[in-house]
């Protein structure tokens, strides 16, 4: 039987991050973050927040609309570049804080493609294992503004926290997830990454004085491989799914920030109206922002059954994920 969504979830802190405070950190004009980044605003979480808390608070709004369903749910699959620990995983936190016991729990991190990646591994645990559970919990959550350089404008003005979660379980067919496609190109790992805090780079205080423990990265050259790579791995998934570009009713594309997500739909020749964006109001959420994105359009529109979605991301390692399906 297909595997699709059946429910979706998702919470953001109710701390607002506006560009003024970007314009102090960093020293840049309001106008500037604005007109480069096309972010007005974005969420930080407290301090004291884990990053399984912003997932539990996403799961419970789930949940909430499933009761019950708790003891059905076979596999936990949370993905994050922002983990609780090093170790164990942050799957297993939120797992205990949810009281799915016996469930298959697990962390995934593919950067910002790691929702993808976490859906399409969830669905393939789900149809190989018909036997257990009909259930899978999949996860998106992101603490950025725990690796934040405030005073390096390229990483500050993006980024925000935020998480989401789906419900993947059976559907009718000719419904559900129709494909996807994962690919990585691990030579380009450089690109960008938070580079002290494990074996390769200890966390030590030169390190910290060096700013390795917070995000870095190559903003042109990230987006020269989006440019090269998503079209590609995006027609690939078409084909597999026997659709169009031009049958597709909604684009959920991973929010890196607005200016080059509308470059992206320019270039692909997309309908804007078909492209929902929360990346004005979050920011750049990590793995959390197809997820958040895809609920916040369910909020404005409710999807209606039979509609067309595809979801693609491009994320750190450096990789590239993309999934049709066809919404119950």
């Amino acid at each position: 039987m297909p595997v699709g969504i059946l429910e979706i979830g998702a919470h953001v802190p109710d701390r607002v991050i506006g560009n003024g405070h970007i314009s102090q950190w960093a020293e840049v004009p309001e106008e500037w973050v604005t007109e480069r980044t096309g972010i007005k605003e974005r969420r930080y979480a407290s301090p004291d927040t884990a990053t399984s808390d912003l997932a539990y608070e996403a799961v419970s709004e789930l949940l909430s609309k499933r009761p019950g369903i708790e003891a059905e749910i076979g596999w936990l699959v949370v993905a994050t570049a922002t983990p609780d620990q090093p170790q164990p995983a942050t799957a297993a936190v939120l797992q205990d804080r949810l009281g799915l016991d016996g469930a298959a729990a697990f962390d995934l991190n593919a950067v910002c493609s790691g929702f993808v990646y976490a859906v399409a591994t969830g669905a393939g645990l789900l149809a190989a294992n018909p036997a257990q559970r009909p259930y899978a919990l999949v996860v998106g959550a992101d603490k950025f503004s725990s690796v934040m350089d405030r005073s390096d404008r390229r990483t500050v003005s993006l980024f925000g926290d935020g998480a989401g979660a789906v419900l993947l379980g059976p559907v009718p067919d000719g419904y559900g997830i129709r494909a996807s496609r994962l690919v990585s190109h691990g030579s380009l790992w450089p690109l960008i990454g938070v580079w002290a805090g494990g074996t390769r780079k200890p966390l030590t205080s030169r390190a910290r004085r060096a700013g390795e423990h917070t995000l870095r990265m190559d903003g042109k050259a990230i987006s020269r491989y989006m440019f090269s790579t998503l079209p590609e791995v995006i027609d690939d998934t078409l084909k597999e799914s026997s659709l169009t570009l031009g049958e597709i009713d909604r684009f959920i594309f991973h929010q890196a920030n607005t200016r080059l997500l509308e470059k992206v739909v320019a270039e692909l020749g997309i309908d804007p109206v078909r492209v929902p964006t929360t990346a004005p109001e979050f920011g750049n959420t990590g793995a959390a922002s197809i997820p958040l994105t895809l609920r916040a359009a369910h909020e404005s529109r409710p999807i209606r059954r039979g509609e067309r979605i595809l979801v693609a991301s491009v994320g750190g390692g450096m990789n590239a994920a993309a999934a049709v399906f066809i919404w119950h």
